[in-house]
């Protein structure tokens, strides 16, 4: 009878069968061959099984802990190479190409204000970028900064010089150096968020070191190329042209950082946070309305780092070629070999940041830093290049102690709704007051007062530095107790 159902026992079930459809309405495009479906083997009701490549793609994507790490790194390495190759610069050529009127000091320190010119847009990329960060998310703006940053660099190598435009050069100097901070402002709190907000529990200060593994890299990519340069070409030719390559060149570099970032997913935290409420409208203003304590002490905990790591890297360079004596070759041969000692001092405090804690990693690094402020004058000393390298991987190895579990120490003080401009805005107004004005600062001090004043310089910003990181300890504990 037509409309009824009809049972058949099989092998492995029972299996139901639709109603038979009258002869009429069969046509030959509906009749197929019988498949027979497969069957649960509990002998339930037979149904279709799904292949995996179904369900699996219905699932979230993942950042794989090599993608993220990867994306993190690559992208601060780029950054940092492309700052350094302009403090450099800043040192080595453009005193000679944009400012040739002015007497030799003279011209290095007006070729080092515009270098500050990049910590004053830095705060003004951490707004921008922070504000997109914060709301439409992580990955698109870290591809807006990186392209922000490479398109700067790439226009310095292409400037015309004092020689061509007049007074117009270090103008446009001063504009690409401008954008260059603009574009390391968004970039490094995107990056260490990459990496802290996929982290696995107990790990966000070994995630949290990778962006931070980016700054002796491209220190080590920049003064290699440097070195290079120097070794392949004459003095005319460096100054003529040769300074140029760096910069032009990044564009390689810039071009492999966005394939990857390119290839990542929005972070895990980020997505979370949307889902419970939507984003905050103006970031920059909730940070300084609601919390304004973490981001003064937030700033002057990292305050030491930058004073430090600029000290080590622009100052000393500056110094120990125009007044020590050393050789450009012979001194950044010295900085490359400290450079190893500042990528060896990150992973060190991140397993200390995990196991003790960021803050008080931070801490026992900031009391070294007094400590080696007493011995910056004895050992940095002309002729004994020895005595020389000792000093700068000392330092740089201690820079590497403060500055690895920097970057999972900011993060940790902001809610994840605010935490890309705040980590952001602590960390380059910390490049304000204290990378901006250190080497003009630690060259006056010197010709005035000798290298003992430059180490006094450098011991009252750590003493700042671990005031306010004990503060936010104690801060921290206070709000752990009342919670419990």
């Amino acid at each position: 009878m037509l409309g009824c159902i009809s049972r058949r026992t099989v092998e492995h079930g029972s299996t139901l069968q639709a109603p038979a459809p009258s002869l009429a309405s069969v046509s030959a495009e509906t009749i197929v061959p019988y498949r027979r479906q497969p069957v649960a083997e509990s002998g339930d009701l037979p149904f279709p099984v799904l292949p995996m490549s179904s369900i699996t793609a219905a699932a979230p994507p993942v950042n794989s802990p090599r993608r993220v790490l990867l994306a993190s790194l690559i992208g601060t390495t780029i950054e940092f190479f492309d700052f350094y190759i302009y403090a450099t610069a800043a040192v080595l050529v453009f005193p000679h190409l944009f400012f040739p009127d002015s007497s030799e000091q003279a011209a290095l320190l007006q070729s080092l204000a515009t270098f500050a010119v990049a910590f004053i847009a830095r705060p003004v990329g951490s707004a921008v970028f922070g504000h997109f960060g914060d709301r439409i998310g992580r990955k698109a703006t870290l591809v807006a900064a990186l392209l922000t940053m490479g398109l700067s660099t790439v226009l310095i190598g292409l400037l015309p010089t004092h020689a061509q435009i007049g007074l117009w050069a270090p103008t446009l100097l001063a504009l690409c150096r401008f954008g260059q901070g603009l574009g390391l402002g968004g970039e490094w709190g995107g990056a260490v968020l990459l990496a802290t907000e996929n982290a696995p529990p107990g790990k966000r200060a070994w995630y949290g070191m990778f962006p931070q593994l980016g700054a002796p890299l491209g220190f080590l990519l920049s003064a290699g190329i440097f070195l290079v340069l120097g070794r392949c070409l004459s003095q005319d030719d460096f100054l003529q042209w040769g300074w140029r390559i760096p910069f032009v060149a990044s564009a390689l570099l810039v071009g492999l950082g966005l394939w990857v970032r390119l290839n990542i997913h929005e972070t895990p935290d980020f997505k979370k946070a949307l889902e419970q409420k939507a984003p905050v409208r103006l970031p920059m203003w909730t940070v300084l309305r609601d919390h304004p304590v973490p981001m003064l002490l937030g700033t002057l905990g990292a305050f030491a780092t930058f004073v430090l790591f600029y000290l080590m890297t622009v100052f000393s360079l500056g110094h120990g070629t125009a007044v020590l004596g050393y050789s450009r070759e012979q001194f950044l041969l010295m900085q490359m070999a400290g450079m190893l000692f500042f990528a060896l001092g990150i992973p060190l405090s991140a397993r200390y940041g995990d196991r003790w804690g960021t803050r008080r990693t931070m801490i026992v690094a900031s009391v070294l830093i007094i400590g080696f402020g007493v011995l910056f004058a004895p050992l940095f000393q002309p002729h004994s290049p020895w005595l020389v390298t000792t000093f700068l991987c000392l330092g740089l190895f201690l820079m590497g102690l403060t500055y690895g579990p920097c970057g999972t120490f900011l993060a940790e003080i902001y809610p994840v709704e605010v935490r890309y401009t705040g980590a952001s805005l602590s960390f380059n107004l910390a490049g304000i007051l204290g990378a901006a004005p250190a080497p003009y600062l630690a060259t006056w001090l010197a010709e005035r007062f000798g290298l003992v004043a430059v180490g006094y310089y450098l011991c009252l910003t750590a003493a700042a530095t671990l005031c306010a990181l004990v503060a936010l300890h104690r801060r921290a504990l206070r709000f752990s107790q009342r919670s419990a």
